[in-house]
C-alpha cells in the first residue's frame, strides 16, 4: 500500500496544528459559529443529532494492520468504542468532545491518515474496488491510479469550493463493484484496441433527492492524459455549477440542464488548454513508480487445500461461510475473505474497539497485515490461504464477525438514520434489527440468492436505497416515521433506479411489506432467477398489489 514520503507526513501535521488552533480559537469565542463551519468541515468534522461526528478518510478502502489498531485506540480513547464504516469506504466516530478532535488527527498522523476532504464542497474519498489487486476478472490493479487521483486532489486550491461535494470511484473489472455510474465521475479501465490502458469516463452520476445514473463522456482517455482530463471536468463544473440552490448544485444537475453532447463540448474545448501541460500529465514513470507500493504479496506459490474439503463436507456452518464469505482469487491457493458488519442485532456496518484490534492480529495471522473497507459496509481479509480458511473461520466466529450472509438480504446498507444524524426524517438501525428478527432464516435467504437491501434515513441516500434490489427510504409524516419501499435499482454494471411501489408505511409495517415482496418474487421467479431479472421482467405491478393487498 501506499507509504507516505515527507512531504505527506509534513502536510498532514501541518494541517492538524492549524486545526488544533482554529479549535481553540472557536472554544475561547474568538471565531464564532459561521466562521468555524467550513475549517471544521476541512477536516471530516459534522455536528450531529447528539454530538460532533469525526469522518475519517481510508483511501480506496485500504488499511494496514496498525491503521486499524489505531482506528481502534481512537474508538476506545476518545469516542464509545465503536465505529462506523461507511459506503465510502471511510470510518465514522459519533461521540467525540470537540476539545479533543485535534489529538485524534494527531493520533491519526502518526500512522499516515487524516480526516481532510471527508466534508465539504470539496472532492472527497476516491473510491475503489474491494477486490483490487487479487480479483480475477480485473485488467488491472486499479489502486496506483486511485492513489494518482488522490495526491492531485487533496488540497487542490481550485477544487477545495466547488459547488457541492463531488466524488471519484474507480473500477478495472467486469464485474463493476465500485458503483461508478452513480458518482460524479467514474472511471472504467478500459484497453483500446492498440493493447493500450485507458479510462472509459461516466460523468453526472449521483443519488440524493435526483437520483440519476452517469452518462458516458468519454470511450477513452489515455493514462497519460487521465488527470488533465479530470481537471477539464471539474473546471467545467467549478464555472458553471449552481451555487444558489444547494439542492440543484451537484455536476449530475449541470449534466442533464446542458445535455452530454453539449457538457462534452465544454469539456474538450477546456481540455485543449490543459492536455499538454506538463504538470498534468502522468508520465510513465510516474504510473511505475506508483505501482510499485501495489505489487502483490509474497504468495506462497505451493500453497493448498489443506485438510479444506474435508472441513467443509464436515461442518455445514463452516460451508455455508465458506460459499457466502468468501471469493476466488487469482492466486492459486488464496480465497479473499468478507467480514460481515452485519450481524443480527448489530448496527450495519458498526465494529467495536476490540473487533478492530482481533481483526488487525488476523490480517497478520493470516494475511499479509492489510484489510479492505467495502462500499457494502463490511470488511476484507484478500489474501487467506485455503489451508487456513477454517481457523480463520473459527476466529471470526468467536467475534462475532463470520454472520454467513454476504450477498443476502441481511447484508444490508444502511445509514445511521435518525439515531444519530440531524439530517435524518427515521431511523434505519431500528428497521434494520426487525428485519432481521423477521428474515432470521438463513437457509430462506439463501432460497432468495442475491438480493441487495439498502436503506437511507432520508433523502441524501447515505444509504444507496435508489439502487438496491429492494430499497427503503425514510421519510416524515407530521412527526411520524414511515417508509418508501422501491424495488429493481442496481449499482453495477445494469445500473438502474428503483421505482416507488406504492404511498410509505409505517415503521411496524416495513418488515411485513417486505415479505410480501419477497413472496411475489418467489411466486414469479424462473428458477434460480435473481430478484433484479425477476422484477424487470413482470414488472412494478405485481410488487405494488402484493405489498399493498
Amino acid at each position: 500500500m501506499y507509504r507516505y514520503d515527507s512531504f505527506d507526513q509534513a502536510l498532514v501535521n501541518e494541517r492538524v496544528e492549524q486545526f488544533r488552533g482554529q479549535t481553540r480559537r472557536f472554544l475561547a469565542g474568538e471565531l464564532n459559529e459561521e466562521e468555524f463551519r467550513p475549517l471544521r468541515l476541512m477536516n471530516g468534522l459534522y455536528i450531529q443529532r447528539h454530538a460532533p461526528m469525526l469522518r475519517v478518510s481510508i483511501p480506496y478502502g485500504l488499511l494496514s494492520s496498525d491503521q486499524l489498531r489505531m482506528l481502534a485506540h481512537i474508538a476506545r480513547t476518545y469516542d464509545r468504542g465503536f465505529g462506523h464504516f461507511t459506503t465510502r469506504q471511510n470510518i465514522q466516530y459519533n461521540w467525540p468532545q470537540l476539545e479533543r478532535v485535534p489529538d485524534i488527527l494527531a493520533d491519526l498522523a502518526k500512522v499516515e491518515m487524516h480526516a481532510m476532504q471527508t466534508s465539504g464542497n470539496c472532492i472527497r474519498n476516491i473510491t475503489s474496488d474491494h477486490l483490487a489487486g487479487v480479483a480475477a476478472d480485473e485488467l488491472t490493479d486499479p489502486r496506483p491510479y486511485c492513489e494518482l487521483i488522490r495526491q492531485w486532489a487533496t488540497l487542490h486550491p481550485e477544487f477545495s469550493y466547488l459547488p457541492r461535494k463531488f466524488k471519484i470511484a474507480v473500477s478495472a473489472s467486469d464485474k463493476d463493484r465500485a458503483a461508478i455510474r452513480v458518482h460524479d465521475i467514474g472511471l472504467q479501465i478500459v484497453r483500446n484496441d492498440a493493447g493500450e490502458l485507458g479510462f472509459e469516463v461516466y460523468v453526472g452520476g449521483g443519488l440524493g433527492r435526483t437520483p440519476i445514473v452517469g452518462e458516458r463522456i468519454s470511450d477513452f482517455v489515455p493514462v497519460r492524459e487521465l488527470i488533465s482530463y479530470l481537471e477539464a471536468i471539474l473546471r467545467v463544473y467549478n464555472l458553471n455549477g449552481r451555487r444558489d440552490n444547494m439542492h440543484k448544485a451537484r455536476i449530475k444537475i449541470l449534466v442533464r440542464a446542458m445535455g452530454i453532447e453539449a457538457f462534452r463540448d465544454q469539456v474538450e474545448a477546456e481540455w485543449q488548454h490543459l492536455r499538454h501541460d506538463p504538470e498534468l500529465q502522468l508520465e510513465e514513470e510516474d504510473v511505475a513508480y506508483m505501482r510499485g507500493f501495489f505489487q502483490p504479496p509474497a504468495y506462497d506459490t505451493g500453497a493448498g487445500e489443506g485438510d479444506l474439503q474435508a472441513q467443509l463436507d464436515a461442518d455445514r456452518a463452516f460451508a455455508n461461510w465458506h460459499r457466502h464469505n468468501t471469493e476466488a482469487h487469482r492466486q492459486d491457493g488464496y480465497r479473499a475473505v468478507f467480514l460481515s458488519l452485519k450481524a443480527p442485532a448489530i448496527a450495519p456496518g458498526d465494529m467495536t474497539d476490540r473487533q478492530m484490534d482481533a481483526v488487525a492480529d488476523l490480517a497478520e495471522r493470516f494475511g499479509f497485515g492489510e484489510v479492505r473497507v467495502t462500499h457494502t459496509q463490511n470488511l476484507v481479509l484478500a489474501d487467506v490461504r485455503k489451508d487456513q480458511l477454517h481457523a480463520l473461520w473459527q476466529a471470526l466466529r468467536d467475534l462475532n464477525l463470520a454472520t454467513p450472509n454476504i450477498g443476502t438480504m441481511t447484508d444490508m446498507i444502511a445509514c445511521p438514520g435518525l439515531d444519530f444524524c440531524s439530517l435524518a426524517n427515521a431511523g434505519s438501525i431500528d428497521v434494520a434489527k426487525d428485519i432481521n428478527e423477521r428474515f432470521d432464516n438463513i437457509d430462506y435467504l439463501y432460497d432468495l440468492g442475491d438480493i441487495r437491501l439498502n436503506m437511507s434515513g432520508c433523502m441524501n441516500a447515505c444509504g444507496h436505497h435508489h439502487v438496491g434490489h429492494i430499497g427503503i427510504l425514510g421519510v416524515d409524516k407530521k412527526g411520524q416515521e414511515f417508509y418508501q419501499i422501491t424495488v429493481g435499482g442496481s449499482s453495477s454494471n445494469d445500473a438502474g433506479m428503483g421505482e416507488r411501489i406504492g404511498p410509505a408505511v409505517p415503521k411496524d409495517q416495513v418488515a411485513d411489506t417486505l415479505e410480501s415482496i419477497l413472496h411475489t418474487f418467489v411466486e414469479h421467479r424462473e428458477g434460480d432467477e435473481p430478484l433484479l431479472d425477476t422484477y424487470r421482467r413482470i414488472g412494478v405491478k405485481p410488487f405494488k398489489e402484493a405489498a399493498y393487498a
